[in-house]
């Protein structure tokens, strides 16, 4: 293996583990994380994309039905997210997880910076990437939020 390639691998792992990391920390459910997965194609009915730049450059998207992000946002603040406010949520949820995300990795010397929240809705599926991995994460009671890398 090059020492390129070496590096590279290297960050993947960081920024995979600062994923799972700061979904923990900012999602007070208990979680259990399966083994990540490669995906060829990534299709979406309803989430959030936030860009990633700096010394990785990709995206993250954190998907699920409706009905996760809602029940996450109840535990979270205590009362119901209903649909007019299920939108605002979920751009906030991935904001907050992908914020934590950075510094955890800024943490351990990779530079990036997050963009703004972008909500995908209806069926779509992205192309454009080098490779997705798939985090899915289990949350009690709850159902999966899955946590998909696009690297470019």
């Amino acid at each position: 293996m090059s020492s390129s390639t070496k590096v590279q691998s290297d960050q993947l792992t960081r920024l995979v583990n600062g994923v799972i990391t700061s979904t923990q920390t900012i999602i007070p459910i208990e979680q259990s994380i399966e083994k990540p997965e490669l995906l060829r194609v990534v299709t979406i009915e309803f989430g959030v994309l936030i860009g990633f730049t700096g010394d990785i450059k990709g995206r993250l998207i954190f998907k699920g039905q409706p009905t996760i992000f809602s029940a996450i946002g109840e535990k979270m603040f205590g009362m119901p997210i209903g649909e007019e406010m299920l939108i605002s949520f979920a751009g906030e949820l991935g904001n907050m997880i992908s914020g934590n995300l950075a510094t955890v990795i800024s943490e351990q010397g990779i530079t990036t910076d997050i963009t703004s929240p972008t909500i995908l809705q209806g069926n779509s599926q992205l192309s454009g990437f080098t490779k997705a991995i798939n985090v899915n994460v289990l949350l009690s009671e709850i159902g999966v939020l899955q946590i998909v890398l696009l690297l470019e």
